[in-house]
């Protein structure tokens, strides 16, 4: 939450900026805790969901009379749908977390949630994945879920990145979140959606705590609030451009090589047959551990790696 700087005498030491100085200048954040903090809402929500769809166990929409126009995820169970749920918070997040820190007309984040929010639902109705009532209780769950840990987001987030032995509280608290989520139900690909999104959310946090406590992460003074967006230029469409690839393909690049590494060296670890790699995946004792680790260290690059080598070759 952005405190407007008048208040800034009232609130005392706790509105202090998180921003540190290098050479007293004031170096371009290369990790937005905006970002970090969106990314905490994503997992709870999509964990919270996940775990309930197996609490419930509501079948997907019987097929006929349901045209399904996608099968990989039939297995998993109904109620709530977890793209509901996101489709829901991201854009109600990203308008709470940004309004008053940018300038732009409340108007237009008004408009984002409702046509966002609307065509990821009515797309999950139209794909055969979701009944109307599983859209609608995924929908009120997660305002429920906003309504009660919202308030507590720059907390954690706060917590993430300047506590001592944040790390280790991340990474186990995500790791036993994980076996537990697998202890629900028999495998299903939502064990290994929701193994990706605790390890994403792990490598975001912990990455997040790496480059703040290496002073790379900053937040303008509360007397530069709300800021305006750069003037869009050939130039900074060029460095935009070139952002989107360096990047994307160094996180593919990560993504592969720890793919090959965590799989076998889990099989041979649990002493599971590797011949099959679709079915060696589908204990737990492999499918954690891999979508764990490879996902921990995708996020881990997105918040520390890749932003770094933005600032390295001057395109931050």
């Amino acid at each position: 939450p952005v405190v407007p700087a008048t208040q800034e005498a009232e609130a005392g030491e706790s509105l202090e900026p998180r921003r540190q100085r290098l050479q007293g200048a004031e170096i371009a954040p290369l990790c937005s805790s905006l970002v970090t903090e969106l990314v905490v809402i994503w997992v709870l929500v999509m964990y919270l969901g996940q775990c309930t769809k197996d609490i419930i166990r509501w079948p997907r929409p019987a097929s006929p009379p349901v045209v399904k126009l996608e099968v990989f995820y039939n297995s998993e169970y109904s109620m709530p749908s977890t793209h509901a749920m996101s489709g829901t918070a991201i854009p109600i997040s990203m308008v709470l977390l940004t309004y008053g820190r940018w300038q732009y007309p409340l108007i237009y984040g008004l408009i984002l949630i409702p046509c966002w929010c609307s065509l990821v639902c009515l797309s999950r109705i139209y794909m055969g994945m979701h009944s109307v009532l599983d859209i609608i209780a995924g929908f009120l769950y997660t305002i429920l879920i906003l309504a009660v840990f919202y308030p507590f987001v720059d907390l954690i987030d706060n917590f993430n990145q300047t506590h001592k032995y944040a790390p280790l509280i991340i990474i186990g608290l995500h790791l036993a979140l994980g076996i537990f989520s697998f202890t629900l139900d028999t495998w299903s690909t939502s064990r290994g959606d929701t193994a990706e999104i605790l390890g994403s959310g792990a490598g975001i946090a912990c990455g997040s705590h790496v480059t703040y406590n290496m002073g790379l992460v900053l937040d303008p003074s509360l007397d530069r609030l709300p800021l305006a967006g750069p003037p869009i230029t050939m130039t900074l469409f060029g460095k935009a451009i070139l952002r989107i690839l360096i990047g994307m393909v160094f996180v593919l690049i990560v993504r592969d090589v720890m793919k090959k590494i965590t799989i076998p060296l889990a099989c041979k670890i649990f002493n599971i047959p590797c011949d099959d790699i679709r079915k060696a995946r589908q204990h737990m004792e492999v499918e954690l551990p891999y979508r764990y680790i490879t996902y921990g260290m995708v996020g881990f690059s997105i918040t520390f790696f890749v932003p770094y080598i933005f600032f390295f070759i001057g395109i931050s």
